[in-house]
C-alpha cells in the first residue's frame, strides 16, 4: 500500500505522541509505517519541512474565526497541550519561519503584528512550561507544583496582561 504525505505526517505524530519530540526521526517515523527511510522523501523534503506539516497539523483545530484574541490563545494552548511536545512543535516551526502560521496571521489582524509574535511567543513558552511540568508529575520527579487548574488560571492572566499592554499602545 502506498503511503501519502498525510500518513507520513499523522505517523509523526504517533511517533511524537509515543517517544517525545527527542526521538522523533525519519527512521523511526518510516518504522511507523514499515517502510524505508528513504520513501518518506517522497513527500516532505527533509525533517524541517515534516516538522513544518505536524505543527500546521497540531495547531489545525484551532478556532480563528472570533474576535476575541484571548479565546485563540487560549484555544491554541489547548490544541498545544494535546499531544506530547506538541508546543516543542509548533514553537520549533514559529521560531524557524517554516511555513505561514494562520494563528499568527488571524491575531495580527486583531492586534498588529508585534502584539500577535508576543502573544504567540507567550503561549508557546507557557504551554511548553506546562507540558514539562505535567511529564514531571507523572513521572513522579516533580511531586507538588501548580495544579493544571492554577496553570490555566496563570496562562488567562498573562494573556490579560499582554493584550492590556497592546490594547494601551
Amino acid at each position: 500500500m502506498r503511503n501519502s504525505r498525510s500518513d507520513v505526517v499523522a505517523a509523526a505524530l504517533r511517533v511524537l505522541g509515543a517517544q517525545g519530540l527527542e526521538f522523533c526521526s525519519m527512521r523511526r517515523v518510516a518504522a511507523e509505517l514499515d517502510v524505508q527511510p528513504s520513501a518518506l522523501y517522497h513527500h516532505v523534503a527533509d525533517k524541517q519541512s515534516l516538522l513544518a506539516l505536524m505543527a500546521d497539523e497540531i495547531v489545525g483545530a484551532v478556532d480563528l474565526g472570533g474576535d476575541d484574541p484571548a479565546e485563540i490563545c487560549a484555544d491554541l494552548r489547548r490544541a498545544l497541550l494535546g499531544i506530547r511536545d506538541g508546543a516543542d512543535v509548533v514553537a520549533t516551526a514559529s521560531a524557524f519561519r517554516l511555513g505561514a502560521s494562520a494563528v499568527e496571521g488571524r491575531l495580527g489582524e486583531l492586534l498588529g503584528e508585534d502584539g500577535a509574535r508576543t502573544l504567540l511567543l507567550y503561549v508557546f513558552g507557557h504551554a511548553q512550561s506546562t507540558q514539562t511540568q505535567l511529564q514531571a508529575r507523572e513521572l513522579g520527579v516533580l511531586p507538588d507544583g501548580p495544579s493544571p487548574v492554577e496553570l490555566d488560571a496563570s496562562f488567562a492572566r498573562g494573556v490579560g496582561i499582554i493584550l492590556d499592554g497592546v490594547r494601551a499602545d
